[in-house]
């Protein structure tokens, strides 16, 4: 794993170097301004206390297929690196913040700069290289060209207190990735002050428990050579016990202060601090392991490749500027004399800020080694396998669309079997309650190693659990947050190794909001994935409120990158599913949200044309959004569009109304995200591009506008929206509070969602008093 080693005063001017630029960088982006007279911000502090860390990783240990999640923070500091490597020109440093230039935190699909992972939301950043090493196993188990490397995150210690960080270590697959490597920031310091009891003990104590190797960075030479002094073991034992705060304050003091402070009566102590001149006394009190190059160097040397390491580096928020150590130091900017002052300690010119080494000197000749080192080959691309669009089926009898996924993964793999091994699953152990019992029997559990299933002749096992290698599917602990991380991953691998899996992640519906954050970072950072909830609604009724999803729906509308489907046949299923991995694994892919259902419904409802050319017509109007599932004989007095498992409801209702003397349009809104959409691609308005503009007109014909009701279970503004086609008087019905346990009648009588609600909404519908405005 060694590199060729690099002299510590080569890397000590290095390092000058990245601080200096990165310094700049926010200098530079705060004297650009704003012109509405915002802030623009940078952390110029939370930069500065990464610089040594990350100088010695990339120009000493880094290899070509090793990748790094950067504290979002530091963000400056890594296109201070890039920059010196030649990878990042240096018409982009001034544009820190700026519209089109550097992000404020990394990102793989903004930035103009070589990102590994997007970072900026506290936790999920510093989790991802736990996924992507689970992605990188897979693909190279499956496919190949997945290469060795290992997975760094530099975490600030801050982010230790987002509960994502130890769902993530905590889970067992990660015990079995020796390739994963964090690096926390241990400076003591979080936004608005010096934390009171940051515990590293406590914390190499979580981390060792978990499987972890600890190694804790905590000392520099300097002060190593003092602790063997006489009075040596007082002025460990003083630092060791020392509050946070106390010692924050000691980096603000003059030497004069230090000598006062330190010592704390301890004659030995006394002794030692009188015999230091003052330019020691200060360096020794800010000699911490995480900015001293010889201690990381045998740090990252020490790495364990057999487990997951984390190395504990004690550093100071802003080293080496004059905000070091200061509780407020956190968004603070440095003053031009005090930038003009740092630029005379570290030997920059601020008058040409981005000079990079002569390539001459032995820093140009270590960086140039660097670039070299770090120069990684083109990706070759594998594309993905053809994807039928239809398998051909037509369900009959009573079934549902949870079930149907299970089923149209099975029928893919005699399909398409090439496609299908591209497919892999995830669920946070519910494989079995989201009806994928089938596909895992078929495919196996995947695993770094085989593993014997001591149930496999148990005649009563329905569920067999086959661990191996060439297993697609992946089973998570309860954690939503990880099962959508490690999502995330394996949806990114198409562009990280050229090698493109279609992952699919199945969890029950009212927990996906736990999962939508992490889950739209994930897609923010290139990863095109599957996220199925299941069983949704309240059509889940003896489960209570409790697992009633309601605000679910509207996600396909306002999550960028993600296209919703809520299927009401199980046929509707299967080409919503086809539909959505064909997005997959492509620069212009896309990812998908199925809400799927566990009430059974009559399949003969769904009306399947048998006409092949009807069929595919059928179709084509399922993926774009919607379509007419019953039209009226002459022209129809309501139109009731209706979503997923309520569509039973709405045909019973359109029946009655016929009975009145109402004849009646059902149209079925397979993905109310893609018709808003349309709606904004018709009005000339930006629409995501796969919004379909003549689905309007197929589903919601003018000649045919008519007062409307919406019908679905969930929260009713989803489809509100559909009023506007035709501009027509409208009722929403749907479910907006909490729900109760019950029978499947009495639930959707609660809500509203029978048929007499329908029946009694289109009445009024129709005896309401023209609007004169």
């Amino acid at each position: 794993m060694g590199t060729q080693t690099v002299t510590t005063d080569t890397l000590v001017e290095i390092e000058k170097r990245v601080l200096w630029l990165s310094t700049a960088i926010v200098d530079a982006a705060n004297r650009r301004g704003d012109p509405s007279g915002l802030k623009v911000g940078g952390h110029q502090a939370s930069s500065a206390s990464m610089t040594t860390i990350m100088t010695s990783l990339w120009f000493e240990h880094l290899r070509a297929g090793d990748r790094v999640s950067v504290k979002p923070h530091a963000s400056p500091v890594l296109h201070a690196i890039n920059h010196l490597l030649g990878e990042l020109d240096e018409r982009y440093l001034g544009t820190l913040r700026a519209f089109g230039g550097l992000q404020s935190y990394p990102s793989r699909s903004k930035d103009p700069d070589p990102v590994d992972y997007s970072t900026g939301s506290v936790g999920i950043g510093a989790t991802a290289p736990i996924w992507g090493a689970l992605a990188r196993r897979y693909v190279d188990t499956h496919f190949g060209g997945a290469g060795q490397s290992r997975q760094y995150s530099l975490v600030g210690d801050a982010e230790l207190d987002e509960g994502a960080v130890w769902e993530a270590i905590l889970d067992p697959m990660v015990g079995e990735l020796g390739e994963v490597v964090w690096s926390v920031d241990l400076n003591r310091q979080s936004l608005d002050r010096v934390v009171p009891a940051i515990g590293a003990p406590r914390i190499a104590g979580m981390f060792s428990a978990a499987g972890w190797q600890v190694l804790t960075v905590k000392y520099g030479r300097l002060l190593h050579e003092l602790f063997d002094r006489r009075g040596g073991d007082a002025l460990r034992a003083r630092i060791d016990t020392m509050q946070n705060a106390e010692y924050q304050r000691l980096l603000r003091c003059d030497a004069g202060e230090v000598r006062t402070r330190l010592p704390d009566g301890h004659a030995d102590l006394e002794e030692l601090v009188a015999g230091l001149d003052d330019d020691t006394l200060l360096a020794a009190v800010r000699n911490l392991g995480g900015h001293d190059t010889a201690a990381l160097r045998d740090a990252f040397s020490a790495i364990d490749d057999t487990r997951p390491t984390v190395i504990l580096a004690y550093t100071v928020k802003g080293h080496g500027l004059a905000t070091a150590g200061h509780p407020q130091n956190h968004g603070s900017i440095l003053s031009a004399d005090q930038v003009r002052e740092l630029a005379d300690a570290v030997g920059a010119d601020p008058d040409d800020p981005w000079r990079r080494f002569d390539p001459e000197s032995a820093a140009g000749e270590v960086v140039a080694r660097a670039a070299q080192r770090l120069r990684r080959d083109p990706v070759d691309d594998q594309p993905v396998p053809p994807l039928p669009t239809d398998i051909g089926r037509t369900p009959t009898g009573r079934a549902t669309t949870q079930a149907a996924l299970g089923r149209a993964l099975l029928d893919l793999t005699r399909e398409a079997p090439e496609a299908a091994g591209r497919v892999v699953t995830l669920c946070p152990d519910v494989s079995s309650s989201t009806n994928l019992g089938g596909w895992v029997n078929k495919v196996g559990v995947w695993s770094t190693a085989e593993r014997k299933d001591w149930f496999d002749d148990d005649p009563e096992t329905i569920l067999h659990w086959r661990e191996r290698p060439t297993g697609q599917h992946l089973e998570l602990g309860i954690a939503e947050g990880n099962l959508v991380g490690a999502l995330g991953e394996l949806g990114a691998t198409w562009s990280r190794w050229g090698r493109p899996v279609l992952p699919i992640g199945v969890l029950y519906d009212p927990f996906v909001e736990r999962a939508l954050e992490p889950w739209s970072f994930g897609i923010y950072a290139g990863g095109q994935s599957i996220l199925v909830g299941t069983p949704s609604g309240v059509s889940l009724a003896p489960e209570g409120g409790a697992h009633q999803s309601v605000t679910t729906p509207s996600v396909g509308l306002e999550q960028p990158g993600c296209v919703t489907y809520e299927p009401a046949f199980a046929i509707d299923t299967e080409w919503t599913l086809l539909a959505s991995l064909a997005r997959l694994g492509r620069p212009d892919g896309t990812s998908a949200y199925l809400r799927l259902s566990t009430r059974p419904v009559d399949q003969t409802l769904a009306a399947v044309p048998p006409d092949p050319a009807a069929r595919e017509r059928r179709r084509r109007q399922v993926v774009a959004g919607a379509y007419p599932l019953r039209r009226a004989a002459g022209t129809p007095a309501l139109t009731i569009a209706v979503a997923g498992a309520p569509t039973t409801e709405a045909l019973a209702a359109a029946d009655r109304l016929a009975e009145l003397g109402h004849d009646v349009d059902v149209v079925v809104v397979t993905g109310p995200g893609l018709l808003f959409d349309a709606l904004q691609a018709r009005a000339g308005r930006p629409a995501r591009p796969q919004a379909e503009p003549w689905i309007l007109g197929s589903a919601f014909p003018a000649r045919r506008a008519a007062p409307l009701i919406t019908l679905l279970d969930g929260h009713p503004h989803t489809p509100a929206f559909l009023a506007g086609v035709n501009r027509v008087p409208a009722t929403h019905l749907g479910v907006h509070r909490f729900g109760q346990s019950g029978d499947l009648a009495s639930v959707y009588a609660h809500h509203g969602l029978d048929a007499d609600t329908v029946v009694a909404a289109g009445l009024d519908l129709l005896q309401a008093e023209p609007d004169t405005g």
